[in-house]
């Protein structure tokens, strides 16, 4: 690897130990091996390393899911409502393991409204994300069906960040993927209540 992948990878490692706001680029460096004018010249600065790093740490826990997803049965040939729970099983599971990745997720977007520059760097890949979700827990083609993913995309994006800052909270009382379906079919009508009769 050269300096600018040292770089990155130094800078991911740091904020999963130290977070955004105490990392340095003094702890890049050392944790790189790599030197200060190397920040500068392949990044333009500390910030913009370190919002590279942080959606590029994003994706690689999305890449894992979607592996560990497609090591199971293939939950796309699913009726929906097992398909949804099957897919939120696996996103449930991989919390522990990911812990430092959502602990900076929140860090990060506590500090969006004071950094015009992080905003901007993480609207691109919060689209991206959306896309993501859609392909990965539907199998909705973007290309195809552009405003369907982008719906789909919106949806499980809004119940993973409600489910992870649960699950960060309270372990305990955060949602399974049976308690979200469960919910889920409370909400369409199919659980045969009051409601749905």
């Amino acid at each position: 690897m050269g300096h600018r992948e040292d770089l990155l990878e130094g800078a991911k490692r740091c904020l999963l130990e130290k977070g955004y706001a105490r990392t340095t680029a003094r702890d890049i460096v050392a944790e790189s091996g790599t030197n200060l004018a190397s920040i500068g010249y392949h990044y333009g600065s500390k910030e913009a390393l370190l919002n590279l790093a942080f959606v590029e740490l994003t994706g690689e826990w999305g890449e894992a899911v979607a592996a560990s997803r497609e090591k199971g049965a293939a939950i796309g040939d699913l009726p929906p409502l097992e398909r949804f729970e099957r897919g939120w099983a696996g996103v449930i599971d991989s919390y522990e393991q990911s812990r430092p990745v959502w602990k900076l997720q929140m860090e990060i977007v506590s500090r969006i409204d004071s950094d015009p520059e992080l905003r901007k760097a993480l609207a691109g890949p919060q689209l991206e994300g959306r896309k993501g979700l859609a392909e990965g827990f539907l199998g909705i083609d973007e290309n195809a069906e552009p405003e369907r993913a982008r719906l789909a995309g919106t949806f499980y994006q809004a119940l993973l960040v409600g489910v992870m800052v649960q699950w960060m909270v309270d372990p305990e009382t955060a949602p399974s993927a049976k308690d979200l379906t469960e919910g889920l079919k409370i909400m369409m009508g199919l659980d045969g209540g009051a409601d749905g009769s």
